[in-house]
This record gives structure tokens, C-alpha cells and sequence, in this order.
């Protein structure tokens, strides 16, 4: 199969899309701008209140440190698991439809993580919220394909959708570490959430573009149980990687994976089309969204809270510290469309992760002197490139599939995303704990994701 096969039936897919759309007045491309936007920020501020409040939300739910991978892993899990799912589903049922079921329960979900009184509870509400996000994500970029049909339309709106994504991870920590307490600061991003879903009620109009057939119900069961297994067994291998349960996780894992390729084969209306994964934008896009997992989410996620047990940082300083990595990459993000016919998506992403190792390599030591200045221009460089990936991955996800299916094109590169997240989470806490001196520690966790970083940008740049 040709890898500029999708463009074939750009045209027909584009005249099913539009034919689909149900009687409501079509919504004017700047407002589904606005609301799909404001959604992924709330979701990622979602994502990302744990980076700072990880101490306090510990010691609340007396949490002990080999079960707080858990904590921040719950929400990736459910990301993981669903977004492949959902983002077929909104192509197949309605984008709008999704995307409205998945902001009103990550509403509901996160204000249930507000009254969680013990781990298990916590991480339970982690999944739900992961699991709601991952229909919001998925479906937002394709109502954006559907809003913005040409080229350059696509690539402003892919770019703004971009910046608040790194917008939300910006506001996240700042948010939560503002506010008296965790609990509050869940109250307060479940009843955002709600309140996008009522604006998004009134101003989104449906899409879709469905091709027959009843859904794929094994495809999205045996797809969901491979990912919580997979995750499952890299969040508890941090404890050990020869004992028995994580040996067996990682066979069901397998097993389930072999199972949801034979029932895609054979459905006649598939999650995911195998044949893009012989496309090398389609695995640029894949591998894209992997290495960001692995090398910055992974880190990322964890390191503020290690700053606040080894420089003695509160969560608010903490907050404020990665709000120069954060915004920076906001603002990067928002620029980076103007980058477009000089410097192709896939050269893009291999100089974010370019830009994040070389950043991460200069915090080497900053931990151990106990000087934080020590880690700005670190959290500058890394910011910049965290700003390109941001950029460049949704447009990549939807050009690497035809347009009637750019729902599910994101859902795959996030599904990527959020597995390398749950595994770099896990690697990182792992690394990081595992010498006795949290200092050593950071240092080791940060070679290891410029390492990764750097395998990223040599890929993703092969794909092309």
C-alpha cells in the first residue's frame, strides 16, 4: 500500500463527512475552535494537577512510594486504553456526540477524585477521568478536521489545539498547588469541565462518517484489556521485573494483542486499519506520540514532586518553576505553524526531541548542588522542544489517515502517547528511587530520558 494512498479517497471521504451532518446549523469553525481547545486544556490540567500536589495527596490517602506510580498512572491508563476506541466510535457515531459524553463524565469523574479516601479509590476515579479524556481528545480533532477542510485551515487550527494542550499542562500545576488543597483543586477542574460540556451542547454541530456495520465490540475488549495489562504490568515492574504477576501481565498482554489483530482482520468495520501501519507518516505519527510519552511525560510527571522532597519546595514554588518549561511551551506551540512548508512535521518533532535532551542534560547535577536556578535554562530548552512535539503531533496524526477518519488517526498517535507515559511514569519513579539518594537518582532518570529522547528523534526523522 502506497504511503500517499489516504489521499485517493480524500475527496469521497470528505462528501460522506459532509453528508452526515445532522439538521443542526453548523457551527462556526472559530467557535469549535474555542470549545474543543478550552476541553483538551481542561483535560490536560486534569492530567497534570498530581505533578504538584503528589505529596500531599500521598500523605492524604496514605499512599506508600512503591504504590504512588499508581497516583499519577491512573489517568494514562484510562487514555491508553480508550482512546483508539473512542476516536473510532466518533468517526463511526458522531464526533460531536463523543465529544460532549466524554467532557460531562471527565466533569463528573474528576469531582468523584475529589472525595477519594483511599489509593484505590483515587485511582479508580484516575482511570474514569483517563477514560473520559481519551473521548474528548479523540473526537475534538475530528470535529476540527471537519470545521477546517482546507489545508491551511487545518494547520492554524491543529496548531491552537496544539498550544492549549501545552496550555492545559501549564495551567494544571498552577491551579492546583493556588488552591487550599488537592480536593478543592478537583472540585474546581470537574466543574470547568461541566461547563465546557454546556457551551460545547450549544455551539457544536454533529459529523460523521460512518462505514456500516455494527461497532467493533471484541476489537475495543481485547484492545482495552491488552492496554490495562500492559500498563499494569510496567507500573508494578518497578517492584521487581522477574516476579510472577508482572511475568504473567506481560503474556496476557501479548496474548490479547495477537487476539485484537485476528478480529481486526476480520471485522468488517475495524478500530484501526493494519494497512496504515505499513504508511511511514502513519508510524512518524506513532512513534512521535511514544517517545513524548516515554522521554518527556515520563519524566515530567514525576520530577516536581521530586523537587519538593529534595530542595524543600512547596507546591505552589514547584508550580511556578514549571510554569517557565510549561508556557514556554505554550507559546512555542502557538508559534510553530508558521514553521509549515520550511520544516516538515516529522524534522519537527525530531528537533523537540532534540531540544529536550540537550535541556534535560543541562538539570544533571542542579538537584545535588540544591540550587534551583540551576534548572532554568534546562527547563527553557526542554520547553521549547515540549512546544514543537506539542505542534507537530496532531497535525501529523490527521494528515497520516484520510479525513474521514481523523478521529481514529488521533487516537492511535495518543494511544502511543499515553503507553509511553504509563511506562516512562514508571521508569522514571523506578530509576529515581532505586539508589538510595534521591539527588543521584535524578540525574540517572534524566540521562535516561535525553537517551530516549534522542532514539525518538532518530526514528521519527527515519520515517519519513
Amino acid at each position: 500500500m502506497s504511503r500517499f494512498n489516504h489521499r485517493t479517497v480524500e475527496a469521497p471521504a470528505r462528501t460522506a463527512d459532509a453528508a452526515q451532518v445532522s439538521p443542526r446549523p453548523a457551527a462556526h469553525p472559530a467557535a469549535t475552535l474555542a470549545v474543543t481547545s478550552a476541553a483538551t486544556a481542561v483535560a490536560l490540567m486534569t492530567y497534570t494537577a498530581p505533578m504538584v500536589t503528589l505529596p500531599d495527596t500521598a500523605a492524604a490517602l496514605h499512599t506508600p512510594l512503591s504504590a504512588q506510580a499508581w497516583l499519577l498512572n491512573g489517568t494514562p491508563l484510562g487514555l491508553a486504553a480508550l482512546l483508539l476506541v473512542a476516536g473510532s466510535l466518533a468517526d463511526d457515531h458522531g464526533r460531536r456526540r463523543v465529544f460532549l459524553t466524554g467532557t460531562l463524565a471527565l466533569g463528573l469523574t474528576t469531582a468523584l477524585g475529589a472525595l477519594a479516601t483511599t489509593t484505590w479509590q483515587f485511582t479508580l476515579a484516575r482511570v474514569a477521568q483517563g477514560a473520559a479524556s481519551a473521548a474528548l481528545l479523540a473526537s475534538s480533532l475530528g470535529l476540527l478536521v471537519h470545521a477546517f477542510p482546507t489545508p491551511p485551515g487545518r494547520l492554524r487550527a491543529t496548531g491552537v489545539w496544539g498550544a492549549f494542550v501545552s496550555g492545559g499542562i501549564a495551567a494544571g500545576p498552577l491551579v492546583a498547588g493556588a488552591l487550599p488543597t488537592w480536593r478543592t483543586a478537583y472540585g474546581v477542574l470537574g466543574a470547568t469541565a461541566l461547563l465546557v460540556a454546556a457551551l460545547g451542547g450549544r455551539t457544536l454541530a454533529e459529523s460523521r462518517a460512518p462505514r456500516g456495520g455494527r461497532p467493533d465490540l471484541a476489537g475495543a475488549v481485547t484492545f482495552g484489556l491488552a492496554l490495562v495489562a500492559l500498563v499494569a504490568a510496567l507500573t508494578l515492574g518497578r517492584d521487581g521485573w522477574l516476579r510472577p504477576p508482572v511475568g504473567l501481565l506481560l503474556l496476557a498482554f501479548a496474548a490479547l494483542l495477537a487476539a485484537f489483530a485476528a478480529v481486526e482482520h476480520r471485522a468488517p468495520t475495524p478500530l484501526i486499519d493494519l494497512g496504515l501501519l505499513r504508511h511511514p507518516r502513519f508510524l512518524a505519527s506513532s512513534a512521535g506520540g511514544l517517545f513524548t510519552g516515554l522521554a518527556v511525560i515520563g519524566l515530567f510527571s514525576f520530577l516536581p514532586a521530586l523537587l519538593q522532597r529534595t530542595l524543600g519546595l512547596s507546591a505552589m514554588d514547584t508550580a511556578w518553576l514549571f510554569l517557565l518549561w510549561s508556557g514556554l511551551s505554550f507559546a512555542v506551540a502557538l508559534q510553530a505553524r508558521r514553521l509549515s512548508g520550511r520544516l516538515p512535521a516529522r524534522w519537527q518533532l525530531s528537533l523537540g526531541f532534540v531540544l529536550h535532551a540537550a535541556g534535560v542534560l543541562t538539570l544533571l547535577g542542579a538537584v545535588a548542588a540544591g540550587s534551583w536556578p540551576r534548572l532554568l535554562p534546562g527547563l527553557v530548552l526542554s520547553g521549547a522542544g515540549s512546544g514543537l512535539l506539542n505542534a507537530a503531533l496532531p497535525l501529523l496524526a490527521v494528515d497520516s489517515v484520510p479525513p474521514d477518519r481523523a478521529a481514529m488517526g488521533s487516537g492511535a498517535q495518543q494511544t502511543f502517547r499515553y503507553i509511553g507515559s504509563c511506562a516512562g511514569v514508571a521508569l522514571t519513579i523506578a530509576i529515581a528511587t532505586s539508589t538510595g539518594d534521591l539527588a543521584r537518582g535524578a540525574d540517572l532518570a534524566a540521562a535516561v530520558s535525553a537517551g530516549l529522547a534522542a532514539v525518538g528523534a532518530v526514528t521519527v526523522a527515519a520515517l519519513g
